[in-house]
């Protein structure tokens, strides 16, 4: 199974829900601020990167975990579905793939430190925001990494998008 997760740069709440999957951030407690500055790719990826898959490595099944940035464009996700749609439909598509949105967790104080970091190059005080903003919806990241895991588990689908609109920060 291939399980991506998507938000607007890519490098913020689909870098910690991919930690999470892993198991590489706790699920009992609030992470800590070294945590969550260490987690890969948290906060490295620029707007040029924007449609890149990231691969985060596999989980505990064997499943391959990736993240990837939308940016403001609309037909990021929809690209990627189709495309695995389209090896669905020529038979070639061995394994079952879900898309999860990770968006709908974003707490504004993690927007704006996102925008303060990536956008203005304001490192300092954007990742401060950033890591509280964290700290805040960490519970919300996990509820989508378990709708997510769910999803794969009992999906009929070969190819699952989630909006996780029901999630908010």
């Amino acid at each position: 199974m291939i399980y991506i997760y998507n938000c607007y740069g890519g490098t913020h709440t689909s870098a910690l829900a991919a930690a999470y999957h892993l198991n590489r951030l706790p699920r009992d407690r609030k992470p800590s601020k070294e945590e969550i500055l260490n987690t890969y790719m948290f906060d490295k990826l620029l707007p040029q990167e924007h449609g890149k898959l990231i691969h985060h490595g596999k989980d505990d099944q064997g499943n391959d975990i990736f993240s990837v940035g939308r940016g403001n464009s609309k037909a990021v996700i929809p690209a990627i579905s189709s495309s695995f749609q389209l090896l669905e439909d020529k038979e070639e598509l061995s394994e079952k793939v879900v898309l999860s949105n990770t968006s709908p967790t974003v707490p504004l104080m993690m927007t704006i430190g996102g925008f303060c970091s990536r956008q203005l190059k304001l490192t300092t005080l954007g990742r401060a925001l950033l890591v509280l903003g964290a700290q805040q919806t960490y519970k919300n990241i996990i509820q989508v990494v378990e709708v997510t895991t769910r999803a794969g588990a009992t999906s009929s689908s070969k190819v699952e998008v989630l909006n996780n609109k029901e999630i908010k920060p």
